[in-house]
């Protein structure tokens, strides 16, 4: 498999590109705007064909490239079907298997920080978008956010993953690259609660500021990346 990790420095994004094999088709998740010219680079470099670009929820911390990409390369965009974006070209639902040149990914509903929110699983990797952060967990305080159904997401969905399974997130802000499930159910702090509701607690006690780019980067990102 070939598989690479982008960093955005200024939002602390990660992109992910995957693909089984050169000469093959890839796809990539969460793509940032800015760096298309980059990616399109990378592709080219790895001798891939970019068949759908994936965003895992709306964003509201950058703007995604898929617009971008599809104008550029005729590539599929794909999201969740319960986000309100109208652009995307593929919409997935919970449990969905999306098979990319024999890259075989399952989409997992994992709402809470947005409700649109999904995970991929393949190859013994989940790319968990911002609903499980190394150490951490997206925030659930806007976009239809809830802690409570994050706790879901988290402790039924992606818990029950081996523990062996390769963390990938969308965001870190610390230098992390990378987890695992076992390590995120050992020492993730937000993870030591005995139920739901303390979850929920805890998460209704963090004072965070709006990401700087909200108001333009949800409507943006509703457009695939398009300004309004």
């Amino acid at each position: 498999m070939i598989f690479r990790q982008l960093f955005h420095q200024e939002s602390g994004t990660y992109t992910y590109l995957l693909a089984r094999r050169r000469g093959g088709e890839a796809i990539l998740i969460d793509p940032v705007l800015e760096d298309t010219d980059k990616l399109l680079k990378w592709i080219h470099e790895l001798d891939v064909r970019l068949i759908q670009a994936f965003d895992t929820h709306t964003h509201a911390d950058h703007i995604t490239a898929l617009g971008a990409l599809r104008d550029r390369t005729g590539c599929d965009t794909v999201i969740g079907r319960e986000s309100y974006a109208e652009c995307a070209t593929i919409r997935v639902q919970d449990g969905q298997i999306l098979d990319i040149d024999g890259l075989k990914l399952q989409a997992i509903y994992t709402p809470g920080h947005t409700d649109d929110s999904y995970s991929y699983f393949t190859d013994g990797r989940v790319f968990t978008g911002d609903t499980l952060l190394i150490r951490g967990s997206g925030r659930t305080d806007f976009q239809n956010g809830n802690a409570l159904a994050q706790y879901d997401s988290i402790f039924n969905k992606l818990l029950v993953l081996p523990d062996s399974t390769l963390m990938y997130p969308g965001h870190d802000y610390r230098g992390f690259t990378m987890s695992t499930i076992g390590e995120e159910r050992r020492y993730n702090p937000r993870l030591q609660v005995r139920n739901a509701e303390e979850y929920a607690r805890l998460m209704s006690q963090l004072v965070l500021p709006n990401p700087r780019l909200m108001d333009t980067a949800v409507p943006a990102n509703r457009a695939c990346g398009r300004a309004a």
